[in-house]
């Protein structure tokens, strides 16, 4: 019995040499230590720089944004309204949900290839390609039965006493029993509503 307790304590003697005794030229514990501190600043920084690019000076930085659906989205009612709230792109685009937004900024990393390839680096270009892109943020909204949008409007939340009587009647009548997505009924709501197809395409 004596012999266990000698022998846990010399395993926790060399244990702790091991942590805190030099080895060339740093302790186990100073290097664990270190370790440590960098992840942090490591995570604070890849963090710190995921948010900047939710923000509104980010996301209009190149000019294929910032003259096409910038532009439109200043005459929205999410830049400029009567309660002042504004919503920015990251609020209808972004998931809330660290793991979500992760993916999200993944996918969208495809845009620095679409950027150097100048696939919409003139309004002409643009045009031609607004119903395709369009169709795409729809479909990601539909599937996630508008995650975003419900950020700020949810059903139970709102006051349909209020609403014009055309937008009551389809809002709790029929929107908020079957709890379906916002862009089901609204689309073209921050940017130009894209033409419809032609006919050969």
């Amino acid at each position: 019995m004596t012999r266990h307790r000698s022998d846990g304590k010399h395993w926790l003697a060399g244990l702790w040499r091991a942590f805190t005794s030099p080895s060339a030229r740093w302790s186990f514990g100073a290097i664990l230590i270190a370790g440590g501190i960098g992840g942090v600043l490591l995570w604070g920084g890849f963090n710190t720089f995921m948010e900047y690019t939710n923000t509104l000076e980010f996301c209009v930085s190149c000019h294929e944004m910032e003259t096409t659906v910038y532009q439109e989205y200043k005459k929205s009612p999410h830049y400029e309204n009567a309660s002042g709230v504004r919503a920015v792109c990251a609020d209808c685009h972004v998931p809330k949900d660290w793991g979500a937004k992760v993916l999200r900024k993944i996918q969208a990393s495809s845009e620095i290839f679409h950027k150097l390839a100048g696939t919409v680096d003139t309004p002409e270009k643009f045009e031609a390609k607004r119903r395709q892109l369009a169709e795409r943020v729809w479909a990601t909204m539909k599937a996630n039965n508008s995650r975003e949008c419900r950020n700020c409007h949810e059903y139970q939340a709102m006051a349909f006493h209020k609403q014009r009587t055309e937008s009551q009647q389809k809002m709790q009548l029929e929107a908020a029993p079957k709890n379906m997505a916002c862009v089901e009924c609204h689309k073209g709501i921050a940017h130009k509503f894209p033409l419809p197809p032609r006919d050969d395409e």
